[in-house]
């Protein structure tokens, strides 16, 4: 009985807070805490799963490759991008919103953050795809959409973020496991970009200037090289995921500050402040989620959760459907990370009774949940694309509509072929 009425307190708290706006974090660390106080747990317990959930070495990736893709956001390297990507592929018709695709990829690798993609490489794209006519609401659809790869390609934080709430999956697999089903889906995105395009008759990008090649295929090659240090040492063995990230910044300051001498060495107080600034936000909100899932794991809920689901069905494609279908819907509320670490060590037990690889099931997830980031009504990523373009989020919303079922077909199709997301992993493990 008292884990009844426990489990009513965490749940109704955790409803009413978020009803009544307050941040995610503080809403899982106060539901944790009445929660205990009503099963008469001592307090000190939930500050000690707080704690214990920032002891991690893993962590220490978090902060290298936000502040790795701070400081290449804050220096030129959208635009070098944009450039690299309209030599190859700028002058078919419709050209800028695939341009804009392959752009949002090639920045995805380096930041790591649909939010960054889409702040960084919208303000260059988005005004630059009205200067051509394209229609304003479907600018920001395809820049909102394409940014999504931000979250699937590595180094995505939100890998670094299922692997500690999974219980030590290898980050290294995970970021491998990324980027196939990355390069599905900017083919997906690009080829919805080109079927609208020839629809809607939009114009071809002018051609690249012969003279300017050279310039744009150095500093293309430059900027992706952070890309390259990443997935090729985490590939060969010669650092870790926490290493890549702290060479990736080393890299990226001599590469802004020296090479491309962007910013004035005065502005790193900028980037470093906006660094701690999400940094801390992070680590808060990891270790009110630990305490979280300390407590959901102690009223048993991922068990009740898992006899549940395996109660309707026993067939594995239905269960996933469900999950999926679940995420979905808890995406459009809700902020992806908080979500990755409630609901994963909910589903987990799920997914692993079904035999499901936990790597593989990570990057469905991820990507579940980052379509929910273009989804209204909270939809933060649609949200800045709608500020950068001044634009409606009903008119967005309709334009992202042919965006949105495509992403969904492709998250159905990593779902229901394992081997889309594990050859790499396994090719790696196997090298």
């Amino acid at each position: 009985m008292t884990n009844t009425v426990a489990i009513v307190v965490l749940v109704a708290s955790f409803v009413i807070l978020i009803l009544l706006r307050f941040p995610i974090a503080l809403v899982l660390a106060l539901s944790s805490l009445l929660t205990a106080l009503t099963l008469d747990l001592p307090l000190a317990v939930i500050g000690q799963r707080m704690v214990q959930g920032l002891n991690s070495y893993s962590l220490l990736a978090i902060p290298f490759f936000i502040l790795a893709g701070q400081i290449m956001s804050e220096g030129g390297l959208a635009l070098r991008l944009v450039n690299l990507a309209q030599l190859f592929v700028g002058a078919i018709r419709g050209g800028l919103a695939m341009v804009n695709c392959v752009a949002c990829m090639l920045f995805g690798n380096i930041s790591g953050s649909a939010a960054a993609d889409v702040s960084s490489v919208g303000s260059v794209m988005i005004p630059m795809m009205k200067q051509k006519r394209y229609p304003a609401d479907f600018s920001v659809a395809v820049t909102s959409a394409a940014a999504i790869q931000g979250v699937v390609m590595p180094p995505s934080h939100n890998m670094i973020l299922y692997a500690l709430a999974a219980g030590g999956v290898s980050i290294s697999s995970l970021f491998m496991a990324g980027v196939i089903p990355c390069l599905i889906l900017l083919a997906a995105l690009m080829l919805t970009s080109y079927v609208i395009a020839r629809k809607r008759n939009f114009a071809k990008s002018e051609p690249v200037r012969l003279r300017d090649v050279p310039k744009i295929l150095v500093d293309g090659f430059l900027s992706l090289m952070t890309g390259v240090i990443i997935l090729g040492g985490i590939f060969t063995g010669w650092f870790t995921a926490t290493e890549s990230g702290a060479i990736a910044c080393v890299y990226a300051f001599i590469l802004t500050f020296f090479v491309y001498r962007d910013l004035p060495f005065r502005h790193l107080r900028v980037i470093f402040l906006k660094t701690f600034r999400t940094v801390s936000m992070v680590l808060f909100l990891i270790a009110a989620s630990n305490a979280f899932a300390w407590v959901l794991t102690y009223l048993k809920i991922p068990v009740m959760l898992t006899d549940a689901l395996l109660a309707l069905s026993d067939n594995p494609v239905v269960i996933l459907f469900i999950i999926n279908v679940l995420l979905l819907v808890l995406g459009a509320p809700l902020d992806m990370a908080p979500l990755i670490l409630i609901m994963t060590p909910i589903l987990f037990p799920v997914v692993t009774a079904l035999g499901m690889d936990p790597v593989h099931f990570g990057i469905v997830m991820i990507l579940n949940l980052g379509i929910g980031l273009i989804t209204p009504p909270v939809g933060t990523v649609l949200f800045v694309g709608c500020a950068i373009g001044k634009v409606g989020i009903e008119q967005a919303t309709r334009a992202l509509i042919p965006y949105f079922l495509v992403m969904v077909a492709v998250l159905f199709l990593i779902t229901y072929v394992p081997g889309i997301s594990l050859w790499l992993p396994v090719l790696m493990k196997g090298s």
